[in-house]
């Protein structure tokens, strides 16, 4: 994303740039034959000052270049440039300040270069402000949403115009700074988890809910890198994730980055160790799977879908408990959430052992059978694509003799009136498929199923005998 504000990227020093750089850059924190400092962030050599906060600035002004001041005064340099960085201007005014906006934009360009190019380590003094600077630029009120200040209910976000922070010409580089720092090599945890700390991670977490896009790409980036690099903070993610769901399924049903939330957590459950802890299962239980009651669900589903497949392909046991969870919320009048729901089952069965199979196939073929005779047409053709994959085709076919009686009457009303061709044809293969596993099982069904047709109508025509008699006694 960087490369759509500024071309070129980090340009790998030379050996011979590597001495001569460690050799003039002891301001930097460079290493050295000194003696290295506690804090670990980069140890000046000893007759090199630390670097002191500078009195604070009363307006923007221009500063000399990182790359042409002297190395002894480039510390103290980069504390006043952070300070720039920390004026606020009005964009909604795009020819107010235009000149100071245009130097804290070049003053946090150079930033980003700077600490992408890896000349040398920030010191912890200046990490200080540096997130300092980084939290007075993003952390902020954010808007309300366009569907709470209208008052319409909230819609798809593809059929709506997609909002644009007004201030992300700086935004946009503030949030490469930190994701630059996040990721350098260089960047020593021990001391960055004391500016990156458990309060900084929260309003990070806050800020998912901005309706930009593109600042919630940002944010699921630096987030995703945190958690990787930072272990102290991972159970406070995951604890903070699991209370956004809580409160988007069961208070608000609104918030903007579920989908982004739940691409990170994709990663995090790819790294789950096994056995699974128990913790892991309840958010599975608890936050994921009720996920799929919310009316929303079409904007986020394809990554929860990722997540619900990566829990049952870490642990085929839980396949029972979600595909039980997926009938519990099924949709009842959505065909287009139904279709999504079908879809995601076919990849949980993927994954599914005989055993846990057993355990809920009687209602999830009840399911199935009542999706197989749907009159739209899609949800009835994405049912029977089922049998389009060899692992649940042997696990039905293990199961026969339980399966076929109860998904044959909706086969059977299918082939004979079902309006849409395809449906039509998909059924006939079905059904020639089990007449090749067990015909004397199809045999049996089919009679069954005139057995029951035969007292159907005699029940009906009872009921039409004793109409006629009362209509009979009321005339008289």
């Amino acid at each position: 994303m960087f490369k759509n504000f500024k071309k070129g990227g980090h340009r790998k020093p030379s050996k011979s740039s590597d001495s001569s750089a460690d050799a003039s850059s002891k301001g930097i924190g460079a290493p050295g034959p000194g003696p290295t400092s506690k804090s670990g962030v980069g140890a000046p050599a000893q007759n090199t000052v630390e670097p002191v906060v500078p009195p604070p600035m009363t307006h923007v002004e221009p500063l000399p270049l990182l790359g042409k001041s002297p190395a002894s005064e480039r510390q103290n340099l980069f504390m006043r440039k952070l300070q720039v960085c920390c004026f606020q201007f009005d964009f909604t005014d795009t020819l107010k300040s235009a000149r100071e906006k245009e130097i804290k934009r070049q003053t946090l360009l150079e930033l980003v270069d700077f600490i992408q190019s890896g000349t040398g380590k920030v010191a912890e003094a200046c990490l200080g402000e540096m997130i300092k600077m980084v939290g007075v630029n993003i952390f902020r009120c954010l808007p309300p949403a366009s569907h709470e200040s209208s008052g319409t209910e909230v819609v798809d976000p593809h059929e709506e115009e997609n909002y644009s922070e007004p201030s992300w010409q700086h935004l946009q580089i503030v949030y490469e700074l930190l994701l630059r720092y996040v990721v350098s090599s260089d960047t020593d945890t021990k001391v960055a988890k004391r500016y990156i700390d458990h309060t900084f991670v929260l309003k990070l977490l806050d800020l998912f809910d901005t309706e930009d896009f593109r600042e919630r790409e940002y944010l699921k980036m630096v987030l995703h890198r945190i958690y990787g690099k930072f272990m102290v903070h991972r159970p406070l993610i995951r604890k903070s994730i699991s209370n956004i769901f809580y409160r988007f399924i069961y208070e608000t049903e609104r918030h903007s980055g579920v989908g982004e939330l739940l691409e990170i957590l994709g990663s995090i459950i790819n790294g789950f160790s096994m056995p699974m802890r128990e913790e892991h299962k309840l958010f599975l239980m608890r936050a994921l799977i009720p996920l799929h009651k919310t009316k929303q669900v079409g904007n986020y589903h394809q990554q929860l879908s990722y997540c619900i497949v990566q829990f049952v392909d870490k642990d085929y046991k839980l396949a029972d408990m979600v595909i039980r969870g997926l009938l519990k919320y099924w949709p009842l009048v959505n065909c287009q959430k139904e279709v999504l729901f079908l879809g995601e089952l076919e990849e949980v069965l993927e994954e599914t052992q005989s055993a846990e199979f057993q355990r809920c196939m009687v209602p999830l073929f009840r399911k199935i059978a009542r999706c197989l005779n749907s009159p739209h047409f899609q949800v009835a053709e994405r049912a029977l694509f089922f049998w389009n994959s060899e692992h649940i085709v042997s696990l039905i076919a293990e199961n026969r003799q339980v399966i076929l009686p109860i998904i044959f009457e909706a086969l059977e009303k299918n082939i004979q009136s079902h309006w849409n061709t395809e449906v039509h044809g998909l059924t006939v293969n079905v059904r020639k498929m089990f007449l090749e596993m067990d015909a004397e099982l199809v045999d049996e069904c089919q009679k069954q199923l005139a057995e029951k047709q035969a007292k159907a109508r005699e029940v009906a025509e009872q009921r039409e005998m004793t109409w006629k008699k009362l209509e009979d006694a009321a005339r008289k």
